[in-house]
């Protein structure tokens, strides 16, 4: 039996750097600029995230911001900002969640401001948390889950050759509190040598 993970003991970069983004982890004074992201997409980004509607303020964004930095040292969760390479204006979030290191299998999650929409932002930081989970973490599986109805989110999956393994129906509640279907779309270390083949 392989021995019991001790993922705190990683060490892990400081940052994963691509060609038009580079993603870090939060840290106090980040909930600014999270705040700032959020105000201007609450409308387009709210019905998809349910944490939305709880944020009310500069410091709820602060607060999560220093939490999301907490649980990385943990290895906990692996929440991240997206950033501008050029600007370093602030363009969303992702990071890897819901782990289970005894796999290891990763959920990769992502959300942007709505100002940074349809120029690719999405799937460069899908791009580099993929590398990151299987060639640095050495991941197993790699989930993506989202809204059977959120088109834009659904299409960086499935442009970046995740297999859809499952929808599942009346999964959980939407940022509206209505019930909602999830698809779930998948890499595993070899799908994911043929995916990046198509990246490069």
């Amino acid at each position: 039996m392989p021995a019991e993970p001790m993922p705190i003991l990683l060490d892990l970069p400081d940052q994963l750097t691509g060609p038009r983004i580079f993603l870090r982890p939060l840290r106090a004074g980040d909930g600014a600029a999270v705040w700032e992201a959020v105000e201007e997409s609450r409308e387009q980004i709210g019905p998809w995230l349910s944490w939305v509607a709880k944020t009310f303020s500069v410091d709820d964004s602060e607060a999560a911001a220093r939490r999301g930095a907490a649980k990385w040292l943990t290895r906990e969760d692996l929440m991240v900002g997206l950033w501008d390479r050029a600007t370093g204006h602030y363009l969303g979030g992702s990071g890897l969640h819901r782990i289970d290191w005894s796999v290891p299998a990763l959920e990769i999650g992502y959300w942007l401001r709505t100002s940074a929409w349809g120029k690719g932002y999405a799937s460069e930081a899908v791009r580099l948390l993929c590398e990151f989970a299987f060639e640095t973490l050495g991941a197993n599986r790699v989930e993506i889950r989202c809204d059977a109805l959120n088109t834009r989110s659904v299409a960086v999956p499935t442009q970046l050759g995740f297999v859809q393994e499952a929808l599942l129906h009346s999964d959980c509640r939407d940022g509206n509190g209505e019930l909602r279907d999830t698809l779930i779309f998948a890499l595993t270390p070899e799908d994911y040598d043929r995916a990046k083949a198509g990246w490069d």
